[in-house]
């Protein structure tokens, strides 16, 4: 079992989150129950897998967490580019948004792989 606490990823993940639901306050309200909480879903879910795979017995368990929550990323990303398409927001609004899930995408695989060498 890991501490998440100590984990930057999961700080990483966390900031994030803030920074978009900042963004996603300046929605239509039409998209309150859509998009708007399709994207706030999946980068909450993002720490919320990396602290409960930390939390597992097993890092092979802590693996197919991290997974999940790389899955997220690349779900949140997809979910921003449709908001741009939409005009709900600009690439300048989030092109550091962006940046971040890109990086925070190299962290996952980093860590993920770290961790499967171990298990070997």
């Amino acid at each position: 079992m890991h501490n998440y606490k100590e984990l930057k990823v999961w700080k990483k993940s966390v900031d994030l989150a803030t920074a978009v639901y900042s963004i996603t306050y300046s929605f239509p309200k039409t998209e309150q129950y859509g998009l708007t909480q399709q994207i706030r879903r999946a980068v909450v879910s993002i720490s919320s897998n990396i602290a409960e795979g930390a939390g597992r017995k097993y890092d092979r368990e802590f693996s197919h967490f991290l997974s999940i929550a790389y899955g997220s990323l690349c779900e949140l990303e997809t979910q921003l580019l449709i908001s741009v398409n939409l005009g709900f927001v600009s690439n300048d609004e989030i092109s550091s948004i962006i940046n971040e899930i890109t990086e925070l995408q190299k962290m996952i695989y980093t860590l993920t792989k770290t961790i499967e060498s171990i298990t070997v």
